[in-house]
């Protein structure tokens, strides 16, 4: 079987690459590209790379046959917990940066037969939409057939009320179908969780306390809730914003989801969080902000997985 050459833009910590490996696809990563050095060390140290940080904007594809490009553009201009600021092409937000992919296929000798894009679903607002049909018009000219779908991780096995929407893109006729995708039973949260957790990871701040199932119309700006069969969407800044939920320890105590738990939430397993952690070391008494961050800007690697395994029996 032939490798499947990979071009990850906006690449993270490889979701897609771990996509692939879970797999046992054959593949060839022919170029990544991320401009967060924390995100680029992680990424070497799970793959054994040395790739340094680097920008879309004015990235040149590499002169080579590539089969499909994945791309995670930055979120935060579309998301609904976000500053809202879209996506509109050449306005300078960093959710705009998902037309440098444009740019970067445009200027390909041949393009690449597979697309897909992952973003949160906010994309589809009402005052975002826009953006997101700009794009799949300028890729119905340059030949592509798009679908698109809203997927939720917990239909794939992972307790992780996760939706955000997919689009997979095909030079010419598409034959991928977001409905032959194979759904899963969720599996239980307490599979994910540590047994024993540090007492940093408490929630000590009364003012977080009273928060509690309150929802989001507070200063807050999240969902503070006790989870016991899933959690929420794993965010960047758990320990600040932990509106994936809380931990219920008993005798009227709550802490954390841990840095492991939320990667492990997104899909990789303990062996992968133990290379992040060593890279990432954290300080004395201290949490990790960059591997929360990473879990939280990452792609739930077994939606990936069930994406990449029907564009593969197509390829």
């Amino acid at each position: 079987m032939n490798k499947v050459k990979i071009l990850e833009l906006f690449g993270g910590i490889g979701a897609i690459r771990k996509a692939f490996i879970n797999l046992k696809i054959p593949y060839e990563v022919v170029d990544y590209v991320e401009i967060d050095k924390a995100c680029v060390k992680s990424y070497n140290a799970l793959y054994g790379e040395d790739y340094k940080p680097k920008s879309v904007v004015g990235y040149k594809a590499p002169n080579e046959k590539i089969d499909l490009i994945m791309h995670g553009s930055p979120c935060q201009d579309f998301s609904r917990i976000g500053k809202k600021q879209g996506g509109v092409k050449n306005s300078g937000t960093r959710s705009s940066l998902l037309f440098e992919t444009i740019r970067i296929i445009k200027e390909m000798k041949e393009k690449p037969k597979w697309i897909i894009w992952e973003n949160v679903r906010g994309v589809l607002d009402r005052n975002m939409r826009d953006s997101f049909f700009i794009y799949l018009k300028e890729l119905e000219n340059l030949g592509y057939e798009n679908k698109y779908e809203i997927l939720n991780a917990m239909d794939f096995g992972i307790p992780q009320k996760r939706e955000r929407i997919f689009v997979v893109s095909c030079l010419g006729k598409n034959n991928f179908s977001f409905n032959k995708l194979e759904r899963k039973e969720t599996r239980q949260l307490s599979e994910f969780l540590e047994k024993d957790v540090s007492e940093l990871y408490t929630m000590t701040q009364p003012y977080m306390l009273k928060f509690l199932n309150k929802g989001i119309d507070n200063s807050f700006r999240g969902r503070l809730k006790v989870i016991k069969d899933f959690s929420y969407t794993i965010s960047t800044k758990q320990m600040r914003v932990p509106n994936s939920g809380i931990i219920d320890i008993g005798n009227g105590q709550y802490r954390y989801l841990t840095e492991r738990e939320c990667l492990r939430l997104m899909g990789f397993d303990d062996s992968d969080i133990d290379k992040l952690e060593e890279v990432h070391p954290r300080r004395k008494n201290c949490t990790s902000s960059k591997l929360y961050k990473q879990a939280g800007n990452s792609i739930v690697v077994d939606v990936l997985m069930v994406i990449i395994d029907k564009v593969n029996m197509i390829i």
